[in-house]
């Protein structure tokens, strides 16, 4: 597998674009505005002088829903200023809503989610059936995460957008007056602004408690190494109870033979990139910069467990998907996401034993994409999520053995975790909705205790102060929380290491 092309880098960077909510709905709302006068526009181009006016002057409520995210339950909300919308005593001559722009917005939205998202794009990229919109749908109804598969927040912004505009449009060219028409526009989005903010103050409060200190201020930097290597499976999206009802006995032979951390949570925003950044910094995004897929910004703003590993005189490197480069530059070893989707996780194990023959590195991280393929494209409760769990033990344990059989496994320590897991929908993950907090996550190798169970509850910004620990260097000066080692070393002087 190839590093990946300037081509893929830049296509998978403006498919955000079009994934991420916030800057999706902008994109759609206006396109749909157009796609519907375009024919009027064409024979009468001064008429588009007036929807751009007329976007001017509802262009606050726009930004206003840009803004503030409706995820999970609070998307129920949106429908409350839609309905005072349209009762309100709006001057007569248009009707305050078109019934018109409304049935061909939505059927739009549809027709990108369902069949050129769910279908056609999946079938490009990762080869999914021509029939998957028989499934998808239904995935678009139930997602409840802020990107632009969530039908239950994008529809009730968009009709309301543009509802106001279109009215504000016909309006205009009538007799639309800055003292009326414009105070009731900009009084009813005041009250808009108002109502989210309210909302977003007194009822978006799951976002996971953070540690309110350094870990270089609470603990003492190691002086020697405690293993000779590292090595992170990170098994993308993997859902942790789905993970329990998988027939997976390699990875079940590891977490119940080290230390498993049974109450392991992962970041707000759980998207992809921000947790990666978080688990390779220990910082939070708000500090590390990445609060989203979509990276407007390259490179995490602090230092990275790879350049905490530098200053220690060790390598580190990270095989993952074209979007980690966004956040990690060149400590990445990128990875191709297109392809069938049965071939990209047996082609990472190929890099990745690669990159163990080749640099041999004193870290390496090993991103299984298969999983959260799956869970986006067909969705996490049916049978081809599970069978990509259980596709993914079988990879890990040939990754393990050809370990053991190069002699890099001795001395090492295994992490295996998820960065996130998946919710119900088109597997949703972001805004922590049920089955994407709390993730697996067990130690196996060197010094590991076996078969202990921590209880308490932890954070994967550990991760990265944990790696540097292992290997004797200084914790990334951002990291925050407790490095796990005193949680999973084994305290009879090294007796289980030589077992391993």
């Amino acid at each position: 597998m190839n590093n990946v092309g300037v081509f893929e880098k830049t296509a998978a960077r403006a498919w955000n674009f079009l994934n991420e909510g916030k800057s999706f709905l902008p994109i759609f709302t206006i396109g749909a505005f157009v796609l519907f006068h375009a024919a009027d526009w064409l024979a009468r181009p001064n008429e588009a002088i007036v929807g751009l006016i007329s976007l001017i002057i509802v262009l606050p409520l726009l930004l206003l829903y840009m803004y503030f995210d409706f995820p999970l339950f609070l998307r129920n909300y949106l429908w409350l200023p839609l309905f005072v919308y349209v009762l309100l005593p709006w001057p007569p001559g248009y009707p305050a809503f078109d019934v018109g722009l409304a049935l061909f917005a939505t059927g739009l939205f549809f027709f990108f989610t369902v069949f050129f998202w769910g279908t056609f794009y999946y079938r490009m990229r990762i080869g999914t059936p021509w029939n998957n919109y028989a499934r998808f749908w239904k995935l678009v109804l139930k997602h409840s995460d802020s990107t632009s598969g969530n039908a239950q927040e994008q529809i009730p912004k968009f009709l309301l957008i543009l509802a106001l505009w279109e009215w504000t449009y016909r309006w205009f060219g009538e007799a639309w007056t800055l003292s009326r028409d414009g105070l009731l526009t900009w009084g009813f989005i005041a009250g808009v602004g108002v109502y989210a903010w309210v909302l977003h103050r007194n009822l978006f409060d799951w976002k996971p408690k953070e540690y309110d200190y350094f870990t270089k201020d609470r603990y003492a930097e190691p002086t020697e190494p405690l293993a000779r290597r590292v090595y992170v499976i990170v098994i993308d999206g993997m859902r942790k109870e789905r993970f329990f009802e998988a027939n997976t006995p390699f990875l079940d032979k590891l977490r119940l033979e080290g230390t498993e951390y049974t109450q392991m949570e992962t970041v707000y925003p759980a998207r992809t990139v921000v947790c990666f950044s978080s688990m390779h910094t220990g910082a939070y995004p708000r500090e590390h910069g990445i609060t989203s897929n979509l990276v407007i910004r390259y490179g995490v703003k602090v230092e990275s467990v790879f350049d905490a590993l530098r200053r220690g005189g060790k390598k580190g490197r990270l095989l993952g998907i074209a979007h980690l480069v966004d956040a990690f530059g060149d400590d990445v070893e990128s990875i191709t996401a297109v392809m069938k989707h049965d071939e990209a996780d047996p082609s990472i194990l190929e890099r990745a034993l690669k990159v163990v023959r080749e640099q041999d590195p004193d870290f390496l991280t090993v991103q299984f994409i298969g999983t959260d393929q799956t869970g986006h494209s067909r969705g996490v409760f049916y049978d081809d999520y599970i069978e990509k769990i259980e596709a993914v033990d079988k990879l890990t344990e040939t990754f393990v053995k050809e370990l053991e059989t190069s002699g890099k496994l001795e001395n090492a320590v295994l992490l295996v975790c998820a960065d996130h897991g998946q919710a119900d929908g088109i597997g949703g993950h972001g805004h922590l909705d049920e089955g994407e907090r709390f993730v697996p996550f067990f130690v196996w190798g060197r010094g590991v205790a076996r078969g202990r169970r921590v209880e308490t509850r932890h954070s994967l910004v550990s991760l990265a102060p944990t790696i540097t620990h292992l290997l004797g260097c200084p914790f990334p000066s951002a990291s925050h929380g407790p490095t796990l080692v005193e949680t999973f070393r084994d305290d009879r002087s090294g007796e289980g290491a030589s077992k391993r």
